[in-house]
């Protein structure tokens, strides 16, 4: 080796030694500024409800700021394409759900992220049942009745969701699918919008998720059909599940949970897994998910949570082949 290749080598050597401990740094000091928390959905509505929630417990919990940033459309799927193009600093999360990550995958031919290898995986924060609900105005007291209303009427009636290939749009088409009925679907950019759809007359029903119309169906300003999921909620204990009005093994409910940029340093994920474990496990956060009809639920350790999103996007890719969904 020359004697200018000696100089380089142990120049390039010095500066790595300089270089690692500056990064082992920035890690243990983690967060030093404020934590965007991106959200693929407008305000008000159920993922922007948890996440807020979330935010504000685990910004107390790190000592800094979480700024919630909603980036709505396509069914979250621009919010979590920012997310996935983010510097893996663990200064930019994102809340990520059926949608944005199981149901995207498989609706989607040309989906500008890979929900699985494009994100760090951290912790699942809560579940959501969805709730079929319906206009008052329209003439129908339980599941069958509508359904037997939207058979007499083909193609006349219509129902709202949180936007083309979300969670909200994939449950109605699976009852359409089970129940062989002809229903308009109108997207909307969110569930707080759709929600809104639904009060002024706009549309005649919504499969949302539960904290965005818990509140509205107990002020019946609309009136509850039926849970997705396999047994009834204990915010609505009198809902009867689908599957309990003549469709056994239907099942729709909505996961969320915390993500970064694929690549996020294992210190900074380590940080972030134990605060949202703990968070999870407080009275008061199970207060404020029982509140707006979410089950708190924590990941084990990211793996595990990485191994249940490669399930769904499974799981869903077969349900979206199945009724024929495709958005591009």
């Amino acid at each position: 080796m020359s004697s200018i290749a000696k100089v380089i080598a142990a120049i390039a050597a010095w500066a790595g030694i300089l270089v690692l401990p500056t990064a082992a740094l920035a890690q243990s000091d983690y967060p030093n500024k404020p934590v965007k928390l991106i959200v693929g959905f407008a305000p008000g509505g159920s993922t922007d409800i948890v996440a807020r929630i979330v935010a504000q417990r685990l910004g107390e919990r790190l000592g800094q700021t979480i700024v919630v940033e909603n980036r709505a459309g396509a069914g979250g799927t621009i919010g979590a394409d920012a997310a996935a193009k983010a510097p893996p600093d663990g200064y930019t999360l994102t809340l990520g759900t059926t949608s944005t990550h199981a149901i995207a995958a498989g609706a989607y031919s040309k989906l500008p992220y890979n929900p699985v290898t494009d994100f760090t995986p951290i912790s699942l924060v809560a579940i959501t049942p969805y709730l079929l609900v319906v206009n008052p105005e329209v003439q129908a007291r339980n599941l069958n009745e509508f359904l037997a209303l939207a058979k007499s009427q083909p193609g006349k009636l219509n129902y709202a969701s949180a936007g083309n290939g979300t969670a909200t749009h994939l449950a109605m088409e699976m009852l359409k699918d089970a129940a062989k009925v002809d229903l308009v679907h109108i997207p909307y950019k969110g569930n707080a919008p759709a929600d809104t759809a639904i009060l002024a007359g706009e549309v005649q029903a919504v499969f949302g998720s539960m904290p965005a119309l818990l509140q509205n169906t107990k002020a019946n300003k609309v009136r509850p059909l039926a849970v997705g999921t396999a047994t009834r909620s204990p915010a609505l204990p009198d809902v009867p599940t689908v599957a309990e009005q003549g469709y056994p093994g239907f099942e729709a409910a909505l996961w969320l949970g915390i993500m970064g940029p694929a690549n996020m340093p294992k210190p900074v994920v380590d940080r972030l897994h134990k605060e949202i474990v703990a968070i999870v496990a407080t009275p008061e956060f199970k207060a404020s998910m029982d509140a707006n009809g979410a089950e708190p639920i924590a990941s084990k350790s990211p793996e595990e949570f990485r191994e249940m999103l490669r399930g769904q996007v499974d799981k869903y890719g077969k349900i979206t082949k199945a009724i024929g969904i495709k958005l591009d």
